[in-house]
């Protein structure tokens, strides 16, 4: 499905030609988004009197590529704690902004920032808010650094090379599980996404029961290994049993994380860490909401889980 979304990143120049670069990303074109001004100029968007900010409206084929997949490099492009600045510029055309224009990509849009922002102390200066306007930039600022090679450019060069590696092609089977998921559950469980904290469905959900990989319905967890650990997200002490999970080295942003997969589908689940209750083994698998199904004791064996209902209900009475 052909789908866009606008990136304000600093100066278009570079921010188009690695969003250009993607396989999957269908057209790039730079212009300036949410101008006061209709149809302003360089010369008078670069005054600030516009409110207008540099952007790139990148057209993708979401077959191909997910949109957390653009939006993870996109953060890895700019400086997301600068105001109205990025590289050597400065002025509020070069904010940094995620602007949409379908309602359906609001939650992937805020699972990622969510994901982006738990590992800085101060809040991101980068805009989400849906797109009021898009005038395209005059035609020598299009494809700038392909007709300047040594043209100024803000973004680093090691992007370029991960860029050209971001394709994910669909096989029938993948175009039938997308349809049958949510965007929110998609993106996590294909793109390792992060769902927003506390807002998310299982969090506050103690009802006993078991819950299942959304994709394929293996079990997962059950209810009376679940706690409250704060963190915003659905806690677990173990999983039914650790051959159905996989564990695996995250050294996104910069730190080092144990992220968890479904060992049936390979779906990510989330990250496991060594501070959960000693007297349960000291672990915590902070797991997505958006990557589970939950299916109440009542409904267990109507929905094929039947075998399932002794562990469940053994451990609820310890």
């Amino acid at each position: 499905m052909q789908k866009k979304i606008y990136l304000a990143g600093g100066c278009f120049w570079g921010t188009e030609h690695l969003m250009a670069l993607i396989p999957g990303v269908l057209a790039t074109t730079v212009g300036y988004a949410n101008s006061a001004v209709p149809a302003p100029s360089y010369e008078l968007v670069c005054t600030g009197r516009t409110g207008a900010a540099e952007t790139v409206e990148v057209v993708y084929d979401s077959d191909r590529i997910g949109l957390s997949d653009i939006l993870f490099l996109y953060f890895r492009s700019i400086d997301p704690l600068a105001v109205n600045r990025q590289g050597g510029d400065s002025g509020t055309q070069y904010r940094t902004g995620i602007y949409y224009t379908d309602p359906a990509d609001i939650s992937v849009i805020e699972a990622v920032v969510a994901t982006v922002a738990r590992h800085y102390t101060e809040p991101l200066a980068v805009e989400v808010a849906p797109l009021s306007n898009f005038y395209p930039a005059e035609d020598y600022h299009q494809d700038y650094l392909d007709k300047n090679p040594g043209g100024y450019c803000h973004v680093d060069p090691t992007l370029f090379a991960e860029a050209r590696k971001l394709t994910r092609q669909s096989s029938a089977d993948k175009a039938a599980l997308r349809a049958r998921l949510t965007p929110l559950q998609w993106e996590v469980t294909q793109n390792g996404a992060t769902e927003r904290p506390f807002v998310n469905e299982y969090d506050h959900e103690f009802r006993p029961g078991i819950y299942v990989d959304i994709t394929d319905g293996t079990p997962l967890f059950v209810s009376a290994r679940k706690y409250d650990s704060g963190c915003g997200w659905p806690a677990f002490t173990r999983p039914i049993d650790p051959s159905l999970v996989t564990d695996h080295t995250d050294t996104s942003f910069g730190r080092v994380r144990t992220e968890v997969r479904s060992a049936s589908s390979g779906s990510h689940l989330g990250h496991v860490f060594p501070d959960g209750p000693a007297s349960e083994g000291g672990l915590r698998y902070c797991i997505n909401s958006a990557s589970l199904r939950f299916i109440p004791l009542e409904d267990m064996a109507r929905e094929g889980y039947g075998s399932y209902i002794p562990l469940v209900t053994d451990l609820s009475r310890q």
